[in-house]
C-alpha cells in the first residue's frame, strides 16, 4: 500500500481505498483527474501542496503526494500539459495538486517543482482511478434554479481583480438579504478563491474541481456547458436570488473564449462585471466584449485603485466604474436591480 506519511493532494480527496501499480508507469498513457503517487524530487515553485484537509502543506525532498494529471494555463506561471508519452519524471503545475510538464513559464517563475513517479493509485481490478470517476455531468439546458440572476465576473487577464469583484459583490448583495451562490467555472483546482467568497458571505461556494476536474484548460465547449449546467444545479440547494459566476484568467483565454462566444451560455448570464489592470485593457476589452454582445455592466479590478486610471477610461469609455467600496455600497445594488438582463 501507500507511504504512512502519504500527503493526499486536495484534488484527490475523493480518491477512497486504492493499490499501488508500478508496472503500468512505463506502458500507461495517463488522463485528466488520473491520480498516482510521486515522490518529491526537487523543489521550485512549488513550496506547499494544498492537501485533502483544505490545509497547505509543506513539500520537502522526498516526500510521497497522491496527485492527479491535469493541464495549466496560467500567464503569470506555467502553462503545462499532460504528456503524450510515459514518463516518470514531471512537474508540479498547481498546489491543488495538478501534475504535468511545463512547457512555457512567465519570465518571472522559479524552475517547476519535479516529481518522480512511484505508480498508479488503481482499483481491486486494476484500473486507474480518476478524480472524474462517478461524477457524471448533466447535459446542458439553460435552466437558472430559482430564476437567479447570473452575474459574470470576467477579466482583462489574470489577477486583474476578478475573485476581489465577486467577492465584494457578493459581501453587497448578502447585505441587501439576498441569498447568493458563488461558481469558480474555469480554472485549476485550489480552493482560495471558493473560501475566500464564502468568508464574503456566500450562502454555497462551488468548483469545478467538486466534479472532479483538475483543471479546465483544453474542455471542450461542450463539456464546460455540461459542466456549468451541473454546477448550476447544484445552486439550487438553496433557492438562491444571485448565482455569481468567476471565469479564470482573461478573455482571450480559450476556455473563457468558448463561452464568451457561446449564445447558449449567455442566454443564463443578466449582467458582466469587467476587472481590468489599466486603461487601455478596459477600453479594448469594452469594444470586444460589446463586439460579442456580452457588454459590461460596470467597470472594476485593479485600475480602479488609481484615480488617475480612472479619469482615462472616463475619458474614453461612458460606463459605471465601480471601485470595491462603491460595490458595497447600497446604490452599486440598486444599480444592478434595475439593469433588467442585458445580454
Amino acid at each position: 500500500m501507500f507511504h504512512l506519511g502519504l500527503k493526499r493532494a486536495i484534488i484527490c480527496k475523493d480518491i477512497g481505498s486504492a493499490k499501488l501499480d508500478i508496472e503500468k508507469v512505463a506502458c500507461y498513457r495517463p488522463r485528466s483527474g488520473d491520480a498516482a503517487i510521486f515522490e518529491v524530487a526537487s523543489i521550485g515553485r512549488h513550496k506547499r501542496l494544498q492537501i485533502d484537509s483544505g490545509r497547505n502543506a509543506t513539500l520537502f525532498p522526498g516526500d510521497q503526494i497522491m496527485a492527479a494529471f491535469g493541464n495549466r494555463y496560467a500567464t503569470n506561471q506555467f502553462k503545462g500539459v499532460i504528456p503524450e508519452e510515459p514518463s516518470r519524471e514531471f512537474h508540479i503545475l498547481g498546489q491543488g495538486g495538478v501534475i504535468g510538464m511545463v512547457r512555457s513559464a512567465h519570465a518571472g517563475m522559479p524552475k517547476p517543482t519535479v516529481v518522480r513517479m512511484i505508480g498508479y493509485a488503481v482499483d481491486e481490478q486494476g484500473e486507474v482511478l480518476n478524480t472524474r470517476t462517478h461524477k457524471s455531468l448533466d447535459a446542458f439546458s439553460g435552466n437558472v434554479p430559482s430564476k437567479a440572476r447570473v452575474i459574470l465576473s470576467v477579466g482583462a487577464s489574470m489577477d486583474s481583480g476578478k475573485t476581489t469583484t465577486a467577492g465584494h459583490l457578493i459581501r453587497s448583495l448578502k447585505k441587501a438579504g439576498k441569498w447568493v451562490v458563488y461558481i469558480k467555472l474555469t480554472g485549476t483546482v485550489y480552493t482560495k478563491d471558493i473560501h475566500f467568497c464564502l468568508d464574503c458571505g456566500a450562502d454555497l461556494t462551488i468548483d469545478f474541481s467538486a466534479l472532479g476536474f483538475p483543471s479546465t484548460y483544453l474542455c471542450e465547449q461542450e463539456e464546460l456547458l455540461a459542466l456549468y449546467q451541473t454546477l448550476l444545479n447544484r445552486a439550487a440547494e438553496i433557492d438562491p436570488d444571485y448565482i455569481v459566476v468567476e471565469i479564470a484568467d482573461g478573455i482571450y483565454q480559450r476556455e473563457t473564449k468558448l463561452l464568451l462566444n457561446s449564445r447558449r451560455f449567455m442566454s443564463t448570464v443578466y449582467a458582466v462585471l469587467f476587472s481590468c489592470g489599466d486603461s487601455l485593457s478596459a477600453v479594448n476589452g469594452v469594444q470586444y466584449l460589446t463586439s460579442i454582445s456580452a457588454q459590461p455592466a460596470a467597470l472594476c479590478g485593479t485600475f480602479t485603485i488609481s484615480p488617475m486610471l480612472i479619469e482615462e477610461v472616463e475619458s474614453l469609455c461612458d460606463l459605471r466604474i465601480a471601485t470595491l467600496k462603491d460595490i458595497l455600497q447600497p446604490e452599486f445594488v440598486a444599480y444592478i436591480e434595475s439593469l433588467g438582463c442585458l445580454i
